[in-house]
């Protein structure tokens, strides 16, 4: 039989009954839609970044150097190379007009140059360039804090500036990174007079180098890398304007995608079922085709034409809805992306959502087509009592290639296959388990006694009888209720981190940039204001790592996986004893009296990732001279306390050479703070109070937010669930039709017939509301403890109704999908068996 005569067939026959494949379609739809608003919304923001990168970074190359400004030597390069502007960022404390309180903000002095690329723009539309001497552009935020305008003043250091404008669009804003305070820019000059920058005092020097049109980038940046390879230098080409920013997009994409393939594996069960009550619909039809001469060649072509027609018009569906998501996410997020991706299609991930579509389709619809063709017509006449065929062997083999096929494409286009191979199996391995767990309580339920009750006779029967479908409705309830249990322990983890860790063990104050000279001073104001607040102050410095166990840096092909502390410069500092915060965990620290040689003690994790350990060596710049140490220990950090935690602690007289200042927290009483805001940024004004308050804020909103991406991403897995759950439903209907027509023959009323439902579906809940508990847990303590290193600490009660309200849930939709068949008229339904 050819093509054309086959298309034939199955459009008739599918344009007469499409309503057996709406659950094909419906779980499709999600999670191929799912898959491709996350994989386009991914793809938006990083080819927005890549797009903007000049404007972003500020130039075709950005040199980071920080803690000085470049030599001549540099300079002389720099302009050798291309068009240079120079900026010099720093944390410093705005004081507004008299009287007014002092908050945080990044000050940035700006030469006649910037921008190289994009536009600097204040409010009201005016194009800017660097401010006169004396004056001073402000950001929204900070005009909003003190009520500025221009022609209004404000004071950093020992400079009081008049405001000449409010900042509208600061073109490299992204590439600066994380602030924790509103920008203001002022000109070189203007940052001299506040006499801020001190030795040791905290801030980086970035040059920009706008390169001729023919010129490489990354060319001429590992020649100047190579001509100046001690300067301790932190650089960025165009190609990659805000690293940090795009890295974070990427995993993060990347684990949201691997969820919503996961919402597609537990969709292609409904698939499954859905193809299943399909075929069981048209039982009658595909005997009669057999009867007639059609072989089960001719009959698995048939319906494999019209399940690939439902399915591609629903990936195709899931496709048009994903590529339009990523505008509606940007519109409905606001300022929380880095960038608002436009309306773009993008091929690539496009492409790979469908072929996911195509082979969960393929993969999960097989089985019940094989076992309908496999079923003689006489067989498929009596179905409803006897069951269906088995898999043949060729679809087992076709099945398994299918999900091989998904792994392979799952970890080929992964930023971490290893990660992306362990989800996936986590995956199967949770399917592989439910499904051996309806095998064991059909197992149980067969053993078990016979209660003399008729009901629950009967109730206990369902659940091991020949036809029954345990196995779909418990992987479909253990789906779901391992889903909602999962959801509710991240989000409550998350929520419980930031309502009881942080402000548990967070200090009022960050000062950075106290003279070395005036601590002694520095803690008498503050005694003063508080006479038992708590103060720790230590050294501080910031240094670049150029070597480690025999490795230079700037020689490595690829940075190590995890390896964060190469990624620009890192703040350092020195110390007689072991900080706060840390325990030595292998090693020995070294006697508070140590004279010789440079040592470094090191954050265990930091040296899981380089790769090194106690005995090893490792070198970094300061000031553009190096340093080389033996590292002498290793530490575990607690970096949830919110202390002053440093991954490289040295030992005392490496540092004696650099100047520097020192930093410290201050845990005082709340009614000591706001006199302590007040009254020390006048008396140090080259020094930065940061209030934990602040932080903890930006903290929280960054963690709400990434909670709330992996609930929507999650919520779609949770439908397919109950997709899932619906299609176990309906793939039982017809055989179930036929038991309520038997026993309603026998005598048994309506309410008899659903309180034996009731029962069964009773002990599924309780059983799988255990196993779900359990799984759930453990799913809810990976993604917490081993992807966002928090602690696992869900709220018992949220569990408690969350168990309940899906074990509710899952208990009702059974209910109702009963209705049906007790409805079934005795008559009618023989006349259809």
């Amino acid at each position: 039989m050819n093509f054309s005569t086959l298309w034939r067939i199955a459009r008739r026959d599918l344009s007469a009954r499409i309503r057996g494949l709406r659950l094909l379609a419906v779980c499709l739809f999600l999670g191929v839609a799912t898959l491709a608003a996350i994989g386009s919304l991914t793809a938006g923001i990083t080819e927005e970044l890549a797009r903007r990168g000049q404007t972003i970074l500020g130039g075709d190359i950005e040199i980071g150097i920080p803690q000085r400004q470049a030599s001549e030597a540099e300079l002389k390069a720099f302009a050798a190379a291309g068009t240079v502007s120079e900026t010099v960022r720093l944390r410093a404390m705005a004081i507004g007009p008299e009287g007014s309180d002092s908050v945080l903000a990044e000050l940035k002095s700006i030469d006649t140059a910037y921008p190289l690329y994009g536009t600097l723009r204040l409010q009201g539309g005016r194009v800017a360039t660097a401010p006169d001497r004396g004056s001073i552009y402000v950001g929204a935020a900070l005009a909003d804090r003190f009520d500025l305008g221009e022609g209004s003043s404000i004071r950093f250091g020992e400079a009081r500036f008049k405001v000449a404008g409010i900042i509208a669009d600061e073109p490299d804003r992204l590439g600066e990174g994380f602030t924790i305070g509103p920008v203001a820019l002022v000109s070189p000059a203007s940052l001299d007079d506040t006499k801020l920058i001190q030795p040791g005092s905290m801030f980086e020097s970035k040059y920009r180098i706008k390169l001729p049109a023919n010129a490489d980038p990354e060319g001429v940046a590992k020649a100047l890398e190579q001509q100046f390879p001690s300067a301790g230098w932190d650089m960025t080409d165009r190609s990659n304007g805000a690293p940090g920013t795009r890295r974070f997009i990427e995993r993060m994409g990347q684990f949201l995608t691997l969820v919503g393939l996961a919402a597609l594996v537990i969709a292609g069960i409904g698939v499954g079922n859905g193809v299943g009550s399909y075929l069981e619909s048209k039982r009658t039809g595909i005997a009669t085709l057999k009867v007639t001469g059609a072989d089960s060649g001719v009959i698995f072509r048939i319906y494999m034409l019209q399940i690939l027609a439902v399915a591609c018009a629903a990936i195709v569906a899931g496709l048009a809805m994903g590529s339009v998501m990523p505008m509606a996410i940007g519109w409905a997020a606001g300022d929380i992306l880095p960038v608002a991706p436009g309306f773009s299609l993008h091929p690539l991930p496009l492409a790979v959502s469908a072929v996911y579509g195509l082979l969960i389709a393929f993969a999960f619809a097989l089985p019940p087509l094989a076992r309908a063709r496999s079923v003689p017509a006489a067989g498929l006449y009596r179905s409803v009592v006897e069951g269906g065929g088995r898999m043949d062997r060729r679809t087992a083999i076709s099945v398994a290639a299918s999900i091989a096929a998904i792994v392979a494409l799952a970890v080929a286009t992964a930023r971490e296959p290893i990660f992306s191979l362990a989800f996936i199996g986590a995956a199967f391995a949770l399917l592989l388990l439910l499904a051996l767990l309806a095998w064991g309580l059909r197992a149980v339920a067969l053993r078990l006694p016979r209660p003399k009750a008729p009901l629950p006779r009967l109730a206990l029967a369902n659940l091991h009888r020949p036809g029954s479908h345990t196995q779909a409705l418990v992987i479909a309830l253990g789906l779901g209720l391992t889903l909602f249990v999962t959801l509710a322990a991240i989000q409550t983890s998350i929520n419980n981190e930031i309502r009881n860790s942080v402000p548990e063990r967070a200090p009022s104050f960050f000062a950075l940039d106290i003279p070395r000279d005036r601590t002694a001073e520095f803690s008498a104001m503050v005694r003063r204001q508080a006479p038992d607040a708590a103060i720790n102050l230590i050294p501080s410095l910031r240094g670049t790592i150029v070597e480690f166990g025999g490795q230079r840096v700037d020689q490595l092909a690829e940075l190590p996986e995890g390896a964060w502390v190469l990624n620009g410069d890192r703040g350092l500092t020195y110390s007689p004893q072991v900080p706060q915060g840390s325990e030595v965990v292998a090693g020995k620290w070294w006697p508070a009296d140590y004279k010789g040689p440079a040592l470094v003690s090191l954050d265990v994790r930091v040296a899981e990732s380089l790769g090194v350990g106690v005995g090893d060596s490792l070198t970094v710049s300061v000031l553009g001279v190096e340093i080389p140490t033996r590292i002498a220990s290793l530490r575990e950090v607690k970096w949830e306390n919110f202390g002053l935690n440093y991954a490289l602690v040295f030992s005392p007289g490496t540092f004696d050479a650099a100047p520097h200042s020192m930093v410290a927290t201050l845990t005082v009483p709340a009614k000591a703070e706001r006199a302590l805001a007040k009254s020390i940024p006048p008396a140090f004004p080259s020094s930065s109070l940061i209030e934990v308050g602040n932080v903890v804020s930006q903290v929280t909103a960054l963690l709400q937010q990434m909670a709330q991406a992996i609930a929507a991403a999650a919520s779609i897995a949770i439908l397919a669930g109950i997709a899932v759950l619906v299609g176990a439903i309906a793939a039982a209907r017809q055989s179930r039709i036929y038991d309520s027509v038997i026993l309603k023959l026998l005598g048994a009323t309506r309410r008899q017939i659903l309180g034996a439902q009731a029962m069964e579906y009773a002990i599924l809940a309780v059983v799988l509301g255990l196993v779900a508990l359990l799984l759930g847990l453990g799913a809810g303590w990976y993604v917490i403890v081993q992807i966002f290193d928090f602690s696992f600490a869900p709220d018992p009660a949220t569990l408690a109704w969350t168990l309940l309200g899906g074990t509710g849930l899952t208990f009702a939709l059974g209910m109702l999908g009963s209705l049906p068949i007790l409805a079934a008229r005795p008559s009618e339904a023989l006349r259809a068996l």
